[in-house]
């Protein structure tokens, strides 16, 4: 079985967000880059097909030469062999698109990606590829066995969760539950070093039409200060109410 990770190089949780140049452009100085989580969360799951059937794991990205090091941490994980689709990620049709031409010329059965990337939060471009490469598609999927050319996934819906029966070729949107955090893997010095003699794949862009641009960036408005009120005073908490928050 053949595996494509996608993978997506987002700002840690941790950095502090910044925008320039009239806040149309985002900020990177300063800001440290990691696994999209739940591409991570696919990747562990990945590595498991592969110790359990000998699936061969390939890692994609589409982005600069500053992705790399992202896509030498997935190979340090596990993963064989990686490939970066050398383009600025712009927009989800634009990044499913490119994912679109790696999958076809690869003949992969399964391909793994995030629901959702945690800088853009989208959450498009796993459907999206699906359908340009005419495969099944689960997303928010939190289980996933394959046997054969047949899969089994479980995935959550509203209110609970929903095992679906389907066959390869097949794209997941994964999250967390697919692997949980405990079983995410940190790179050894031998993975490390193994990881300097996989290959790396460049390939140029397609020149693909890019639909959608982002005008401005803004922040969430900073916390307001906190008024705190006796719990005996309530003609206090209903002016407040009505004259400041003027909710009721």
């Amino acid at each position: 079985m053949k595996i494509l990770v996608c993978i997506s190089h987002v700002p840690d949780t941790t950095s502090k967000i910044n925008f320039t140049e009239n806040d149309t452009k985002f900020d990177t100085n300063g800001v440290q880059f990691v696994i999209n989580p739940n591409d991570e969360f696919g990747l562990t799951r990945a590595m498991w097909f592969k110790e359990k059937q000998n699936a061969n794991v390939t890692v994609v990205n589409v982005g600069g030469p500053e992705t790399e090091p992202t896509l030498r941490k997935a190979l340090a994980i596990g993963a064989d062999a990686a490939i970066r689709v050398n383009t600025e990620a712009k927009d989800g049709f634009q990044v499913a698109k490119e994912l679109a031409n790696v999958v076809n010329d690869g003949g992969y059965d399964l391909v793994i990606a995030g629901r959702e990337s945690i800088d853009y939060n989208g959450g498009m471009v796993p459907g999206m590829l699906a359908a340009l490469i005419n495969a099944n598609f689960v997303t928010n999927c939190i289980n996933l066995e394959v046997d054969g050319t047949n899969a089994t996934a479980i995935r959550e819906i509203d209110g609970g969760k929903e095992t679906v029966s389907t066959s390869l070729p097949l794209v997941i949107g994964g999250q967390k539950g697919l692997v949980e955090e405990s079983d995410l893997r940190i790179p050894n010095m031998r993975g490390i070093m193994m990881a300097r003699k996989k290959p790396l794949t460049v390939l140029e862009s397609t020149n693909t039409i890019i639909e959608t641009t982002s005008v401005k960036f803004e922040k969430p408005a900073p916390k307001g200060a906190v008024t705190l009120v006796d719990a005996d005073n309530i003609d206090q908490l209903i002016s407040l109410l009505h004259n400041e928050a003027k909710v009721i």
